[in-house]
């Protein structure tokens, strides 16, 4: 495949990651088909969580499309990158077309990328899941891989300072088997997060965790939120944003530009 911006950030995201002093460690790799299509289904703590994934494909001889907020687009150099490596925008108050769109690309044997939580976990434990990971999956017969990755969330997590240069912090990227759909979307989500999380406590096992750190998880002896807390905030944060729009969840014209619904129609 020619896609030359895809080439070259190929060429300079290793580059930088290594001049920023990241090792990643893969472990797994060989869960990563070399062919046909396949969700790569990514626990997400991190706004950078998709550089380690992405390699990790890379190390395949592949290239993951993951899906993102539509958002993102009206940033011009965002929205560039998302139109010249075929990225798929996700709006979250009509998401009908963009998993559409992924279903498509995974039956022409597409990698596509998606977090099932829907948003960054502030516990940096995981959250729950929505079903669209799952509902993809069987009607496009594929797999979805679990993939964990841990040590992104110290370089640019949500609500704390982000350290992009020389923050030299090693990031493990583990990949599971490959899990094939059963049962309904509910049902094989609820499989897809058991793993998840088998594979989160088994890599957090292995990784250094200094007690009291802001990025340790409160269960691990940090000062992280609680994912009780955590989602406190987060209806906090909504509520917050639900008044910036002017929307009182009655009376607005037009609720969907509010954007309350939030994650429960992305996929």
């Amino acid at each position: 495949m020619a896609e030359p911006v895809f080439r070259m950030l190929e060429y300079l995201v290793p580059s930088v990651v290594a001049l920023n002093g990241n090792k990643i460690t893969y472990q797994g790799l060989e869960n990563i088909p070399e062919r046909g299509g396949a969700i790569i289904a990514l626990n997400h703590t991190s706004y950078v969580d998709w550089i380690p994934a992405s390699l990790a494909a890379k190390e395949r001889k592949r290239r993951l499309r993951f899906m993102i907020k539509a958002e993102m687009a009206d940033v011009k150099a965002v929205n560039y990158v998302i139109k010249h490596i075929q990225l798929i925008p996700v709006d979250r108050t009509m998401g009908a077309e963009a998993y559409a769109v992924a279903v498509q690309r995974l039956r022409e044997g597409e990698l596509v990328g998606v977090h099932p939580e829907a948003t960054i976990s502030r516990s940096f434990e995981l959250r729950e899941f929505k079903t669209g990971a799952a509902r993809m999956a069987i009607e496009a017969n594929v797999p979805i891989i679990p993939m964990i990755v841990w040590g992104a969330h110290r370089i640019w997590p949500k609500d704390h300072p982000k350290k992009l240069f020389r923050s030299k912090v090693p990031i493990t990227a583990a990949i599971g088997r490959p899990l094939w759909p059963q049962g309904t979307a509910e049902e094989f989500n609820a499989i897809l997060r058991q793993a998840m999380e088998a594979m989160l406590h088994w890599v957090q096992e292995q990784y250094p965790h200094p007690e009291g750190e802001y990025w340790v998880p409160r269960r691990l002896g940090g000062s992280a939120p609680t994912p009780d807390e955590s989602k406190e905030f987060r209806i906090a944060e909504l509520a917050e944003r639900a008044q910036k729009l002017g929307y009182d969840g009655v009376t607005s014209k037009n609720p969907k530009k509010a954007g309350h619904a939030d994650d429960s129609r992305q996929p």
